[in-house]
């Protein structure tokens, strides 16, 4: 029997992903064999390079030629980030399977202040995501925001570097899943209620061919359907919004302990300096209508 190949991006987080994709499958597969095979994307590439101030990578960098591999047979299976995926995906693909998510939350990455709050007056906050930059000035407008790129250990290398930095805003789920050296450094979470992640932060996609009936079967062991409802909310929150939006975006939506679905969201909309924030509930088979309710509603 061939292995099912599965596809990933160059970076260490990337790789790191897909492994534990693979450990699961292996471990509900056991008769099942199952390799990786890394691409390395124009994302990737670019990502490395110094960018210009304000400029941003559009998602589909890092997920196009993965895309192609499967298109080519060079692997069955693609591994993403969800929020790197793109809301509209290319004809004859789905998105098979969602693994339960790891911590959403952003973590505040500094040398000893446990808060925004206990930053010194004009701290400079390193971050490279337009949602992080709006969302830390709503809290406190004095903040100097320091352009950041890479993979995090060259972001935690770079913070350590330059001391004049007050902090870093790293995703716990990366921090969770490499394992980096922390121990000189203080990590926080950012409540929700000060910083929403990006819509899928923290989730993983499984990405095949609507036709590839075996691989889909296969990825069904890993995948959730709790957080699949969830991220579907927040997703198509952000296609109602125009799916590539370049504004900054944030949405997180959870299942509630009298089982409703609800998403929260907070967007920057049309080039307006005020941001439009929201809250909705619907039933969790209805994640879909409520992404697009709550968008209109927003958009009003």
């Amino acid at each position: 029997m061939i292995p099912v190949v599965l596809g990933t991006r160059g970076s260490p987080l990337a790789l790191a992903q897909t492994k534990m994709v693979m450990t699961s499958l292996k471990r509900a597969w056991p008769s099942r064999n199952f390799e990786i095979h890394i691409i390395k994307t124009q994302g990737d590439r670019l990502s490395e390079n110094a960018l210009n101030p304000g400029e941003h990578l559009e998602k589909g960098l890092f997920t196009a030629e993965l895309e192609r591999a499967l298109s080519a047979g060079q692997i069955h299976l693609a591994v993403h980030s969800l929020k790197d995926l793109p809301t509209e995906m290319p004809k004859g693909f789905v998105l098979a399977g969602v693994p339960q998510r790891a911590d959403a939350h952003d973590m505040l990455i500094t040398r000893g202040e446990k808060t925004l709050k206990e930053l010194p007056p004009h701290a400079q906050i390193a971050t490279g995501s337009p949602r992080r930059f709006a969302q830390l000035l709503r809290q406190r407008g004095d903040f100097q925001i320091v352009d950041i790129r890479g993979n995090i250990d060259t972001r935690l290398r770079k913070f350590r570097e330059n001391g004049e930095w007050s902090g870093l805003i790293l995703a716990a789920a990366g921090l969770e899943r490499l394992k980096p050296n922390l121990s000189d450094l203080l990590v926080t979470p950012l409540p929700f209620e000060i910083m929403l992640p990006a819509p899928g932060q923290g989730a993983l996609a499984l990405q095949t061919h609507a036709d590839a009936k075996d691989v889909i079967d296969l990825i069904q062991a890993v995948h959730d359907p709790v957080t699949a409802a969830a991220v579907v909310a927040e997703r198509m929150f952000l296609h109602a919004l125009g799916g590539g939006c370049q504004e900054p975006v944030a949405a997180y939506a959870e299942v509630q302990p009298d089982g409703l679905l609800r998403l929260d969201v907070i967007a920057w909309l049309f080039g307006e300096s005020e941001a439009r924030s929201g809250s909705m509930m619907q039933q969790i088979d209805e994640a879909e209508r409520l992404g697009v309710d709550l968008a209109v509603k927003v958009s009003q």
